[in-house]
């Protein structure tokens, strides 16, 4: 029996069509791979890559901890799952995740994230079956993404595949 997961490519760019722009690229932003068309080629996204945590509801669960707002307040916000790209009925997204959310990662400390994984990890969308320090290297990988985007002025996306 084959188990597909979905795919997250969480990255930075500078803008909401430069992020649309990888809605076709085969292996999604992380890949340097375009159409053989294409000059000059694809340069790859800085990306963080994850199956199983998405950017609407687990992402905002995560910026409800790290901001101690409420859930509703998160999902509130403009940028919150803004459908940026879609293709082939919804199989390829590009979202948008939070500027607060982006914000928030930037600002915490390897401390901080350990702190908010231990009740991320007791979210029902993980199942139980999140064990928090299992999560903290995705955290800290996903706020080093978000000070590189911070200090280039970009915002964080992210690509996924069904």
């Amino acid at each position: 029996m084959l188990v597909m997961g979905v795919l997250f490519e969480y990255f930075s760019a500078i803008s909401n069509d430069v992020a649309a722009s990888v809605i076709d690229r085969p292996g999604g932003p992380a890949s340097s791979t375009g159409a053989p068309s294409e000059t000059p080629p694809h340069v790859a996204f800085d990306v963080v890559a994850t199956k199983g945590i998405d950017p609407v509801v687990q992402l905002g669960n995560l910026e409800a901890l790290l901001t101690e707002r409420p859930f509703d307040d998160v999902r509130a916000s403009p940028r919150s799952g803004a459908l940026v790209d879609i293709r082939d009925d919804g199989e390829l997204l590009v979202l948008a995740v939070t500027d607060e959310l982006t914000a928030a990662l930037a600002a915490a400390d390897t401390a901080k994230l350990a702190e908010v994984a231990a009740p991320w990890s007791q979210t029902e969308e993980f199942y139980g079956r999140a064990d928090p320090e299992d999560l903290v290297p995705f955290l800290v990988d996903l706020a080093g993404l978000a000070r590189r985007a911070t200090a280039q002025g970009f915002a964080l996306y992210c690509w996924v595949c069904v």
